[in-house]
């Protein structure tokens, strides 16, 4: 494991939670990529000068996190990182790729089908407007990320599958010459089905994060409307908050 770890003795932050921090950082930035090895815990408190019971506690915390695994005659190991997406108008393809996650798309289903009630409220179309359902699985290092069911408008866009496993919608609206200028979204959380389960690779009642999301274009025309699922082991929102003055 070649990386620059360091701990302040004069920062009141714990010396445990300090070296925590900056493994996680080299995780989530694919320095210590999925099937790394974390090293011996006796050189690790000894390159930084640490007690084996600090160390120890920094890597169980990320244990704990499901970061790391201890593995008997392996050692410790990295398992994934956990995406952090931020709270902006951005494709989890994107996301992903940007963050080193190396982004993956299975196209599990892309048609054309009349719009239900839920749709066109979303759309702001008549019910039984014929609307695209693009339906993906997102992986991330081969690992299922998110369960995606996007509807949008028939006549806006008309992508290939090769295209949908390759690159992000919000990328694909963009080069159609769609302006996205803002969206409405709701994030909320419930426990995986027996089918959801299995195309997410959880176990049945594993928590899972909901997304709906209604987006705009610059015209206030709503060009699209998704509702995805995401494995809450492998993801968590960031949102910034701003005290009113």
């Amino acid at each position: 494991m070649d990386l620059q770890l360091s701990v302040d003795r004069g920062s009141p932050v714990p010396l445990y939670f300090q070296l925590s921090q900056q493994l996680e950082s080299a995780i989530e930035r694919g320095r210590l990529a999925p099937g790394s090895l974390l090293g011996n815990e006796i050189d690790l408190a000894g390159r930084l000068g640490l007690s084996r019971p600090t160390v120890r506690q920094a890597i169980q915390s990320l244990v704990d996190k499901g970061l790391l695994v201890r593995r008997r005659g392996i050692g410790t190991q990295v398992v994934h990182s956990q995406v952090k997406r931020p709270m902006e108008l951005s494709s989890l393809y994107d996301d992903l790729e940007a963050a080193g996650q190396r982004p993956a798309t299975q196209v599990l289903r892309q048609d054309v089908e009349e719009a239900t009630a839920e749709v066109a409220a979303a759309l702001a179309v008549p019910e039984g407007t014929e609307v695209l359902l693009v339906e993906r699985l997102r992986l991330a290092h081969g690992e299922p990320m998110a369960h995606m069911r996007n509807h949008l408008p028939a006549d806006l866009i008309s992508p290939k599958a090769a295209e949908l496993e390759t690159t992000g919608l919000y990328r694909l609206l963009r080069g159609a010459g769609v302006t996205l200028h803002s969206a409405r979204q709701t994030v909320g959380a419930r426990v995986a089905d027996a089918a959801e389960a299995q195309l997410l690779a959880e176990d049945e009642g594993a928590p899972l994060l909901t997304m709906q999301r209604t987006t705009y274009d610059d015209t206030g025309r709503a060009v699209e409307y998704g509702s995805h699922l995401y494995r809450a082991s492998r993801y968590s929102f960031d949102f910034q908050l701003l005290v009113r003055p």
